[in-house]
């Protein structure tokens, strides 16, 4: 089974659509084909994103899309690592999956350093296909 970790930027586009590749992803998530790595401070970033205003999600849509995470997703508390990053919160997801052996989903891959296992929701999907 593949395990994951999930930029925020994807939980957030899936919650906004159930069409498309970001939901499809959170459905194999959901659905138990793919293992969600995570830790309290990627679910606290989750739960601030999705509570923005300009999303307009209700309350009860952010409580059942994080609690799902809570009770699928598997703990792993990364190692900091010491490069570069241009927004701090996108290290905890890095440090997560590397510490974890895990895939890093993300769309704004120029965010992050240049690692084989980061990948786009396409690019995730398209290695899945070709295996």
């Amino acid at each position: 089974m593949q395990s994951l970790v999930i930029d925020t930027n994807i939980v957030i586009s899936a919650a906004l659509s159930d069409e498309g590749k970001p939901a499809q992803i959170m459905k194999m998530v959901s659905d138990g084909e793919c293992q969600l790595y995570c830790n309290t401070q990627i679910i606290s970033e989750y739960t601030e994103v999705l509570s923005r205003e300009k999303f307009n999600f209700s309350i009860d849509k952010q409580k059942a899309f994080t609690n799902k995470i809570e009770e699928i997703g598997v703990v792993v508390d990364p190692v900091p690592s010491v490069i570069p990053f241009a927004d701090e919160s996108d290290r905890v997801f890095y440090d997560t999956a590397k510490k974890g052996g895990a895939i890093l989903i993300t769309g704004n891959i120029k965010h992050y350093p240049t690692e084989t296992f980061i990948m786009t929701p396409s690019d995730f999907l398209e290695s899945l296909d070709s295996n």
